[in-house]
């Protein structure tokens, strides 16, 4: 159902079962999957795929340009996820022909009120943003990630899966897979034991991730490539696996340590 106090433009593809309510503006080129609602008062414009069973609420801004002065008016896009919810004030930007010219969130997540997810950010799946969290452009953030309330992330950072920040903090490097950080220029402060937990990863590998950790960010044996090369060559743990991986990866940022 449309409402008919909505503006919805020819060219773009609604899917069975979308609900429309007043005062929405829905642009060129737009796609918005099956059984999404949209509730009122929302702007979706560009080239914006919106995934089935996603619901936006009022006064959300979806494929606006981006705040990036370097941007042109060069074709980019937007792709939102399945099973979403994006709630008030919520704004996503377009991407740039500097970063890859998509801005992408994942499936089943949750945006709460006044997030912003600037240019060529990259979102992956069951990520929660906490109200007023806030990306800058070319953000990775990766599955399973919980940003608290408030807090802000430096462009270019990446945030590893399943890591979690606390709410007001302010994150000017990289935040390694499973870890929690905190605070104005956010600092490591450890492991997400509660966000491994509800992912069933079992007690054994628990431990010796908090091991590794350990060893990694408090030792004072080797340099700490050294350290992650050193892991890297013994481990046949995944979720080991997946932390060395990530910091092995070249990047534009530090990472958060420990103070």
């Amino acid at each position: 159902m449309i409402h008919k106090f909505s503006h919805i433009d020819k060219s773009a593809v609604i899917g069975k079962n979308v609900s429309i309510g007043p005062f929405c503006s829905i642009g060129k080129n737009v796609k918005i999957g099956d059984n999404c609602k949209l509730l009122s008062h929302i702007s979706i414009d560009g080239n914006v795929t919106i995934g089935e069973n996603t619901e936006i609420f009022p006064f959300a801004s979806i494929g606006s340009i981006p705040q990036d002065l370097k941007y042109k008016g060069e074709i980019s896009s937007v792709k939102i996820g399945k099973n979403c919810k994006i709630r008030e004030y919520v704004t996503v930007n377009l991407g740039t022909k500097g970063g890859g010219g998509i801005t992408s969130v994942g499936d089943n997540c949750l945006l709460m009120v006044g997030t912003h997810i600037a240019h060529d950010c990259l979102i992956g799946n069951n990520v929660i943003f906490a109200n007023h969290s806030t990306l800058a452009g070319h953000v990775v953030v990766q599955d399973n990630v919980v940003v608290g309330a408030l807090s802000a992330i430096h462009q270019f950072s990446r945030i590893g899966q399943g890591a979690m920040i606390g709410g007001m903090s302010g994150v000017t490097a990289d935040v390694v897979p499973f870890a929690t950080v905190m605070g104005n220029r956010a600092k490591l402060s450890g492991l997400n034991i509660l966000g491994l937990k509800r992912r069933n990863i079992n007690k054994k590998e628990i431990m010796e991730l908090r091991k590794t950790f350990k060893y990694l960010f408090y030792s004072e044996k080797e340099t700490f490539k050294q350290r992650i090369l050193k892991i890297k060559e013994k481990t046949n743990i995944e979720i080991i696996k997946i932390m060395i991986e990530f910091l092995s990866h070249e990047s534009d940022r530090s990472y958060c340590m420990p103070d």
